[in-house]
């Protein structure tokens, strides 16, 4: 299965944030829209991402103050790209590896979408499944060999 598979399964739906906007607006739109990170545009281009664990961190180092941080400050400036024809074993093992559940998947300079860990599983899930099923239809449909009745 490619990237461009499990985008395609996820949906392409993108939430962005520019560097300047502070981290409290950042809290509030993953929050609202439950997702684990926003990506970080800045003059119509991707500087980075942000996801809860750089919030958790900014948290940490903010103490009371951390929802004044700006986005800049706490983001992972030009993350770990996915390219859309990219196998799933490989994106699975860049995400270990480099320890980043969110990869934005990108074609050029044209974000695609971002993919989660998550998101990941589910195809893997849903892969199994179909095979499951056409496995368990070829057994039920197995030929009768000759002289057999």
């Amino acid at each position: 299965m490619l990237v461009s598979e499990i985008l395609a399964i996820k949906g392409k739906v993108l939430y962005t944030i520019a560097p300047e906007r502070s981290l409290a607006e950042a809290v509030e739109i993953m929050t609202e829209q439950d997702v684990g990170s926003v990506v970080v545009f800045d003059g119509g281009r991707m500087a980075g991402i942000l996801t809860f664990r750089e919030v958790l961190q900014a948290v940490h180092k903010g103490g009371a103050q951390w929802a004044e941080t700006s986005i800049r400050d706490a983001m992972i400036a030009l993350p770990m790209t996915a390219a859309p024809n990219m196998e799933m074993d490989e994106l699975r093992r860049l995400m270990v590896e480099h320890h980043q559940r969110y990869l934005p998947v990108m074609e050029g300079n044209t974000l695609m979408g971002v993919v989660s860990f998550h998101d990941v599983a589910k195809a893997v899930l849903e892969e199994q499944s179909f095979e499951n099923r056409m496995l368990k239809n070829y057994i039920r449909n197995w030929p009768q060999e000759a002289g057999e009745a």
